[in-house]
């Protein structure tokens, strides 16, 4: 079975779906972010603040590049998509799946997150704006799942049913 990716603005759950998902189909899980911090020595928000966006997204494409494409969940950083490049090269690769939730739901959950450099200090308008700014690059999918109002389970059930009515070589 080709990888299975997790798209999705950022507070949308990838981490968490990710690894219940991975855990449901038992396959590895791999988080970009921490594969990032473990190859680097450094957390995202220290890359972000020493080195800057430009450094981190270059470690997105290359990490990447650098993981499993077979049996295996990936979740991705919210800003990975944006690359035309990245966006290519998991569609290519394997599902891509666009977790969508309401931006009054990733608001809250990001209020007081201080692990998100573009969050942190950011005011609902100009996340409303950076995610506007990323919809097209998200939908650029292989299918979207709306997590809103709905329990981990709920979402890991769903992308497996859509995963089973694609040819992506899974069944239960």
């Amino acid at each position: 079975m080709k990888a299975i990716f997790l798209t999705g603005f950022m507070g949308t759950g990838k981490t968490t779906i990710g690894k219940a998902l991975a855990d449901k189909m038992k396959l590895p899980v791999y988080d970009i972010d921490e594969f990032i911090a473990e190859k680097t020595g450094k957390q995202v928000k220290t890359i972000f603040k020493e080195q800057g966006e430009g450094v981190f997204r270059d470690l997105e494409t290359k990490s990447l590049q650098m993981l499993p494409l077979k049996d295996v969940v990936i979740t991705t950083g919210g800003g990975l998509p944006v690359r035309t490049e990245n966006r290519k090269y998991m569609m290519e690769n394997g599902t891509v799946v666009f977790l969508h939730t309401d931006l009054d739901v990733i608001f809250e959950r990001l209020k007081q997150d201080e692990n998100r450099p573009l969050a942190l200090h950011a005011s609902k308008d100009e996340l409303t704006e950076l995610f506007l700014s990323r919809k097209t690059a998200y939908e650029d999918c292989s299918f979207m799942i709306n997590t809103t109002g709905k329990s981990i389970n709920e979402i890991t059930e769903e992308i497996i049913g859509r995963l089973e009515k694609q040819d992506t070589g899974y069944t239960e």
